[in-house]
């Protein structure tokens, strides 16, 4: 659902645990061993999309991950989003959460006018127990995410034992208070039955992982999402089998239709 900024603060009821130092894993095994078993529960995650063209891909990226870290637990999903990256790459589709995984009446869908906002919004629901976890997205180099406004989430996140996830737009990596720093692409996904489009691909790169190795080299992974059973799988690719360069994406439609058009397979 969506809703203004300002309901925001009356509706979370707010909660302040202990904080959670579990993992959550991936489900891709060679991806998890480099993890040490996975990233870190109670912390702030990023996702990169170099251009327009991957936000999707890193925006599904980043709610498969937050589908990972809700399984089971019954709690919604805060997403903030700045309105430029609806012009940019379209409007979240329900089916295509459904298609994710993701319940979409359990999704807060936030719409914000800069990043400002955006972190605004998601800081005060990182900060609460009652969110599953958040997703903020920005758009550019929005300046206003700077070390100290990461420091802010990544707190939040260690006090309400949630993810706090932010998809990056068209922005280039910045020291920041990221547990860990991934570089997201579309791939190629391989055929279903009659050269359906398969399910969703991603070139992933590990840029930084605190405590671990990355950032002095890149690790890349390619990964299929699993619906079934909500979980990345590695996936070492047959050429011949590939559908072609078709990105299963998390959002989709023209901005300002009723009903966002699909083409091929979608998260949203």
């Amino acid at each position: 659902m969506t809703q203004p900024l300002a309901s925001l603060r009356q509706s979370l009821a707010c909660a302040y645990p202990a904080a959670a130092s579990e993992t959550i894993a991936l489900g891709a095994q060679s991806l998890d061993r480099r993890l040490g078993g996975g990233i870190l529960r109670a912390a702030l995650h990023e996702a990169y999309a170099e251009t327009a063209a991957d936000a999707p891909a890193a925006t599904g990226f980043a709610l498969a991950l937050a589908r990972r870290a809700m399984a089971g637990g019954g709690k919604p999903l805060l997403w903030a989003r700045q309105e430029a990256l609806t012009s940019e790459s379209g409007a979240p589709y329900p089916p295509g959460l459904a298609d994710i995984g993701l319940d979409p009446a359990a999704v807060a869908f936030i719409r914000v006018r800069d990043a400002k906002e955006a972190l605004q919004a998601g800081a005060e629901a990182g900060r609460c127990a009652t969110v599953g976890a958040t997703l903020i997205e920005l758009f550019g180099e929005a300046r206003a995410y700077d070390l100290t406004a990461s420091r802010r989430l990544a707190l939040a996140a260690a006090a309400a034992g949630a993810p706090i996830f932010v998809s990056r737009v068209g922005a280039s990596p910045a020291p920041s208070a990221a547990s860990s720093r991934w570089l997201v692409r579309a791939a190629p996904s391989r055929a279903l039955a009659a050269n359906a489009p398969g399910s969703a691909a991603f070139t992933i790169f590990l840029l930084r992982q605190r405590g671990g190795a990355a950032g002095q080299e890149q690790h890349e992974w390619r990964v299929e999402w699993n619906r079934d059973r909500g979980a990345f799988e590695d996936r070492t690719f047959d050429t011949s089998s590939l559908s072609g360069p078709v990105a299963s994406l998390p959002v989709g439609g023209t901005p300002g239709e009723g009903a966002p058009q699909r083409a091929g397979r979608k998260f949203g």
